[in-house]
């Protein structure tokens, strides 16, 4: 009996050596579904070879981003093309129809990564970091893959300036935004990143209460959410319902400032998701990468470094993914309904 142990181990450890070195020519597909305890040393030793990998992103701190990675992993230059999520996508289409595969790796919003999903032009990967993550952040394929997973998080809750709130009532739920005491003192950012906001409420509280918030004189604000932020900061818009945290509070964008952030019962989510691009002309550098940025070290620098929530974090407040579960189309008519309804509520 001890013999044939022997023997299958044996046979299993061969296995596994030849398919370490016939890795050297493994196929993008085949790397991608590998999980073997080895799979690091593999992608590591395959991407010094080919030298670099293509990021396209949508980040800003897309170049500290690239030195961490680069200082773990020596030898493995990253390249990044950074645009907006819609113009990364745009990009794709055209490098896709062209046949010019000149990426490896993408980071955007969950509406660029859906698209790039609907015309198969994303690879399915493993990594053994995808335990750490509940499964609303990961978005599943078959064979136990996924199309991507959330690496980063800015959850949109209430902003707020102390010094112009003091004594005044703090809204921790839905229900305290219709306070009396508060009208007149909240704003919103009429864009997307308050119609997911607006998305939030709907989805917990229903249309008729969203209504009712109309009676709370909203100043609505045509800019970003980066822009709604520094008029938080400076005092001039009290408070927010539609603020992203990491815009508001991290040391940067704050600069000292007396703001602080409070998440509702319902967060809104706007992740960011990162994939490997199909026909990914460096796959072992383009699977090391996302493993980087899925691994505990990557999401510590997301964390300490850039501010960003982490999905693999256990949080007091659910966690809402506005995208999850529908087709790119369903969602661009969802989040223009919501984006209507908050120009209604907030409409003089």
């Amino acid at each position: 009996m001890k013999y044939w142990i022997g023997v299958f181990v044996f046979a299993l450890a061969l296995t596994t050596t030849a398919w370490a070195q016939g890795s050297k020519t493994s196929s993008l597909s085949d790397l991608a579904k590998y999980k073997g305890p080895d799979r690091e040393r593999i992608l590591y030793e395959g991407a010094k070879k080919e030298g670099k990998l293509v990021w396209y992103t949508s980040l800003v701190p897309h170049k500290l981003i690239a030195k961490f990675f680069q200082a773990k992993y020596p030898g493995v230059v990253v390249d990044v093309y950074r645009a907006a999520g819609n113009t990364l996508a745009t990009r794709l289409l055209e490098e896709r129809r062209a046949k010019r595969y000149l990426a490896d790796a993408i980071e955007s919003t969950p509406p660029q990564v859906m698209l790039l999903r609907d015309i198969e032009a994303l690879q399915p990967f493993a990594s053994k970091h995808l335990a750490n993550y509940p499964d609303i952040a990961k978005e599943s394929a078959s064979g136990d893959l996924v199309f991507w997973a959330t690496d980063r998080e800015s959850l949109i809750g209430v902003g707020y300036n102390t010094n112009a709130m003091r004594n005044k009532f703090i809204p921790k739920t839905f229900d305290d935004l219709l306070n009396p005491a508060l009208k007149g003192l909240m704003s919103t950012a009429n864009n997307e990143t308050g119609a997911r906001a607006i998305g939030a409420i709907l989805k917990t509280k229903g249309e008729g209460f969203v209504r009712k918030l109309k009676e709370q004189q909203i100043r609505p604000h045509q800019i970003t959410a980066a822009g709604l932020a520094d008029l938080i900061i400076r005092g001039e818009t009290p408070l927010s319902f539609t603020m992203v945290q990491t815009n508001l509070t991290q040391p940067a964008a704050s600069r000292g400032a007396p703001v602080a952030w409070v998440p509702m019962e319902v967060v809104a989510v706007n992740a960011g998701s990162a994939a490997v691009l199909a026909n990914a002309p460096n796959p072992h550098a383009a699977l090391l990468f996302i493993d980087f940025l899925l691994s505990p070290d990557g999401q510590k620098m997301y964390s300490e470094q850039l501010f960003y929530g982490s999905a693999a974090k256990v949080s007091g407040f659910e966690r809402w993914y506005p995208e999850k579960g529908v087709t790119t189309e369903e969602y661009e008519k969802r989040a223009e309904g919501w984006l209507k309804l908050l120009e209604e509520i907030t409409r003089k």
